[in-house]
């Protein structure tokens, strides 16, 4: 079959371990917590804590939809599900989006780290190297981007697990010079020095250090198995965030009076150079560096997965699901590492026009997806048969409902800021735009209602070809068929193309395993209805086609020279070859007598 190779790779339980790990360890941590300080005092920690119950909110909510229906799309085919077609696409093309601006954005950053050691050197030159060094692992395969970002997920990991380790010797007196001191907590204008309504300032900053816990839920679709992968990364996020940042934080202003921090400016340097640490800042940079270069990795990752699913709903591009010999959808990832190359340009030409802008319009846009991961588990939840769930979000619907209004107040915290207001305003602007982007979509392949479609029979029919998929085994197509061929006389060729949506391997297989479980549903719908015929005593052959339909039938009429064509679809409200006109386009196309058979649920193939 075109497009379909066979595919063997994907991440390993180690690999997506390490990624569940290390996704909630952004470079944020490392040096947007100054700002988190500055704002807050030294009761930072608290402001973690908070920020961090509510991503563990949202994260619990996520692990129950995700394990009862592990997907690539995630948290997209959820709201699709719960709310909408128009939501499912907004959670897509947002995130898409908020993650191809983020990698734009990281390679720039990794640029001026780099740009530390070799100052002469241009910046775009770096963000572009960079930006290939990660495409092509991209490219190469699914497990190299596993195993790369294991060993900077392990990097850091690391690195917190040492200052943690380092830094409470020094605070309870355990280090040389050192004594026993939680002086710093108090001793400069108080825990609470800017009010304690600061705690809640500083989550706006805080919840997007944390991006990035979801991304386990993605990549477990491409696991072995992707139900264990998912439970286990949803249930240690709360250890993961107790440990790294709040644990992180508190030590932090333990060690360095809240005062003394700079904007922009690492206090995990400050803190190693007040305990004497030889080269603090250079060991940071580098640990920065591994942070950026993570963020690049799985942010393209993550980036060509959604549109890899946006394709495989046909709302993006059907071409980009398809994928290499290695499991890769390189396409998806091309397109996505484009707009990066894209951004990077933006900030050596236009850093304070275009790039700004394109940071700003994207800067809410993680918060409209939590919302509405919010909202899509509270309606699933009641839709759903309990015996799928292997993880429960507690106190449903009371936490459910508490996460989903503490993302609402977050967006009103922003609204109420001068500073966020222009990246809320931006951020909805770009929501509107994929909203109006989805209408669009909708009405060129499937918002016109199809004329009502009479059956064409010819009555001398002795060579039928049948093109069908999911309602390949339908009640409504057998009978059609006896109704064609009376006598039993004809000859059949079946046509079952092999695409992850009509299959419906799309929703539950991640881009390494869709088109080996493409075409073996594919094949045993095939199998099924060739079996029905046969058992008929009828004379039937069939074969798999092209993943596009029309191309699959075109290729069939060439080889099996029809005289009668049927086309089964389901009905009008769930058929994508309806919403793109296939049969229509099929009726025009030949001059051959063309039946088409709307089916109900296909009989399950065996």
């Amino acid at each position: 079959m075109a497009g379909s190779p066979e595919l063997h790779k994907g991440l390993s339980q180690r690999q997506l371990s390490m990624i569940a790990i290390g996704g909630v360890i952004g470079a944020g941590l490392f040096v947007g917590s100054s700002n988190v300080f500055l704002d807050t005092g030294p009761g930072a920690f608290i402001t973690y804590g908070v920020t961090g119950v509510l991503v563990i909110l949202i994260m619990r909510m996520l692990g129950e939809m995700a394990t009862a229906n592990p997907s690539t799309g995630s948290f997209a085919d959820y709201s699709r599900k719960a709310i909408g077609g128009w939501a499912g696409f907004s959670v897509a093309w947002l995130y898409w989006y908020f993650w191809v601006i983020v990698v734009g954005f990281e390679a720039v950053a990794g640029g001026e780290i780099l740009r530390h050691w070799f100052p002469d050197v241009p910046l775009w030159v770096f963000s572009l190297i960079l930006m290939a060094m990660m495409t092509a692992t991209n490219l190469f395969s699914v497990a190299s981007f596993g195993e790369f970002e294991f060993w900077f997920a392990g990097i850091k990991v690391a690195t917190i697990v040492v200052f943690l380790a380092l830094g409470t010797l020094f605070v309870v007196g355990l280090w040389p010079g050192a004594q026993l001191d939680f002086s710093n907590l108090t001793s400069h204008g108080g825990f609470f020095p800017n009010g304690a309504g600061a705690i809640f300032s500083g989550v706006v900053v805080v919840v997007f250090s944390m991006v990035g816990a979801e991304i386990a839920t993605i990549a477990a679709a491409e696991s072995p198995d992707p139900a264990k992968a998912i439970s286990k990364a949803t249930n240690s996020v709360i250890t993961r965030i107790a440990i790294f940042y709040v644990g992180s934080a508190l030590l932090l202003a333990l060690i360095v009076p809240w005062d003394e921090n700079k904007g922009g400016f690492s206090p995990f340097v400050a803190a190693m150079e007040r305990m004497n640490i030889p080269f603090a800042a250079d060991i940071m940079n580098l640990v920065v560096l591994t942070a950026v270069l993570s963020c690049l990795n799985s942010g393209l990752y993550t980036a060509s997965r959604m549109l890899f699913v946006l394709a495989a709903r046909r709302e993006a591009p059907v071409s980009l699901i398809t994928v290499s010999k290695g499991g890769v959808p390189r396409r998806a990832i091309l397109v996505s590492s484009i707009i990066g190359f894209l951004c990077v340009i933006a900030a050596a030409i236009s850093p304070d026009t275009v790039f700004s802008f394109l940071l700003n319009s994207s800067g809410a846009i993680i918060l409209f997806v939590y919302l509405l991961i919010g909202v899509s588990q509270i309606v699933l939840r009641r839709r759903t048969d309990p015996s799928k769930f292997k993880i429960k979000m507690w106190g449903f619907p009371f936490l459910s409902i508490l996460a989903t209004v503490g993302i609402l107040a977050v967006l009103v915290q922003m609204a109420l800021n001068p500073d966020t207001l222009i990246q809320l305003l931006l951020s909805l602007g770009s929501w509107a735009i994929v909203i109006v982007a989805f209408f669009v979509t909708k009405a060129r392949g499937g918002s016109i209602e199809p004329e009502a479609l009479q059956p064409e029979v010819n009555e001398k029919a002795s060579r039928v070809l049948v093109m069908a998929n999911e309602t390949v085994a339908a009640d409504e197509l057998i009978e059609e068929l006896r109704r064609i061929d009376r006598a039993g006389k004809a000859e059949y060729f079946i046509c079952v193309p092999a695409n992850p949506v009509d299959t419906g391997q799309a929703e539950k297989k991640g881009a390494v395993y869709i088109w080996e479980a493409t075409v073996k549903a594919a094949q045993e719908r095939l199998d099924t209805m060739m079996g029905t015929l046969r058992s008929e005593n009828l004379k039937v052959e069939g074969a798999l086609g092209d993943y596009r339909p029309l191309r699959a039938l075109a290729d069939a009429v060439e080889s099996f020279h029809p005289d009668q064509l049927v086309i089964s679809t389901k009905p009008e409200n769930e058929s994508d070859w309806l919403r793109y006109d296939v049969v229509q386009r099929a009726r025009s196309t030949y001059d051959i007598p063309l039946t088409h058979v709307i089916a109900g649920e296909p009989v399950t193939a065996g």
